[in-house]
């Protein structure tokens, strides 16, 4: 199960914070905060699944921006590296060209698309597809 997704830029500024297990602010910042310096400081050299806690974190930088995941110990890395892969494609192809403003400004339509594949935690849909399709549809009713 995914506890939480994160994204931020190499500076520690967090763009999308996405929690589905109940947490105090205080400690979402705390979270977010020991997860940067997690991934910000690894080499490149090194896998992109880290052991955070009692979990693990799967990340992946595009650009200037860290995409990262936690789970369940137990859960399987490669599917959630290409799970992050996915939104990225998705992101590219819906904002064409996505760049960190994009989620400053549109923040909105981004927690919509994660929410189009994600649900409470669990990988819903795995098709691009059948993601950018259902997009379309919500544009067409705005």
């Amino acid at each position: 199960m995914i506890r939480f997704i994160l994204l931020q830029n190499r500076q520690g500024k967090t763009r999308l914070a996405k929690y589905y297990v109940p947490l105090e602010e205080s400690e979402k910042h705390k979270v977010e905060y020991e997860v940067h310096r997690l991934v910000v400081n690894r080499d490149a050299k090194f896998t992109n699944f880290v052991e955070f806690r009692t979990h693990k974190v799967i990340y992946r930088r595009y650009a200037g921006l860290f995409f990262s995941v936690c789970v369940d110990i137990t859960d399987n890395e490669l599917a959630y590296l290409e799970c992050i892969h996915l939104f990225v494609e998705i992101l590219d192809h819906f904002f064409s060209n996505v760049c960190e403003l994009d989620f400053v400004f549109n923040f909105h339509k981004v927690y919509l698309i994660l929410d189009e594949f994600i649900l409470a935690g669990e990988l819903q849909e795995t098709s691009k597809r059948a993601i950018i399709e259902r997009m379309s549809e919500l544009e067409k009713l705005e």
